[in-house]
């Protein structure tokens, strides 16, 4: 009789459910290998657990990356008031016709149109920084622009000036000096942003080119045949 009651109680010690002896009662995923005619054993699986990091937070490179572009546009904006804050945005270039000189006065001429072996397009006046730019005719924004390319801080207008397709193009200005923006429209003569040294630029100068039809033209010339 004594070895039966011992019998008994292995088998029911070994037959209870696995969760049944959970200290906090709550039930967990088992586990259950089986080999031949062997006691099936059951484990009790490890739960994972949600790990809390109270003293940062983990930021993903897209969101690194948007708060980088956010800090550079609220430092450019700081210097575009800084640049644009003794400037009387609704000043004109001198003149009345329907095309004016894109500065109201220059100090001298730099690089000429053709120059350096044919790669300069445009001509270069040489001019103070801050000193006004101004579109040379009515028109509208094809490019405005922090960065473009060579030109750094730059404006391209598309106009239409006697019948002719005409793009003149604005390089070199002030880092937050754009007072237009793409699709604008400008009157002529309209102020568009101060001149600088941003971009492949040494010096202080204003680079204008011009296109008509699609074909580069010497500026110098085209301003002193139509400007007014």
């Amino acid at each position: 009789m004594l070895i039966f009651s011992v019998v008994a109680g292995m088998f029911a010690t070994v037959s209870l459910p696995a969760f049944a002896s959970s200290p906090h009662g709550d039930p967990v995923a088992t586990m259950s290998y089986h080999h031949g005619t062997a006691q099936r054993l059951a484990v009790g699986a490890v739960a994972a657990a949600d790990a809390q990091h109270d003293d940062y937070t983990a930021t993903t490179q897209e969101e690194l990356d948007r708060a980088k572009a956010a800090a550079a546009a609220a430092a450019k904006a700081k210097q575009a008031a800084s640049a644009l804050g003794n400037v009387d945005l609704s000043m004109v270039a001198p003149g009345t016709g329907a095309v004016r000189w894109p500065l109201p006065y220059y100090d001298s001429i730099g690089d000429g149109f053709m120059s350096r072996g044919g790669e300069h397009q445009g001509v270069d006046l040489l001019v103070g920084a801050g000193t006004p730019i101004f579109s040379v005719a009515a028109g509208t924004v094809k490019v405005s622009s922090e960065s473009y390319y060579g030109y750094g801080v730059g404006i391209v207008i598309e106009h239409v000036i006697g019948g002719q397709r005409v793009e003149t193009t604005y390089g070199h200005m002030t880092y937050g000096s754009r007072a237009v923006q793409v699709g604008d429209r400008v009157a002529a003569g309209q102020l568009i942003g101060l001149v600088g040294s941003t971009g492949q630029s040494t010096a202080n100068h204003l680079h204008f080119e011009v296109r008509v039809n699609g074909g580069l033209v010497d500026p110098l010339a085209w301003l002193r045949a139509n400007a007014g």
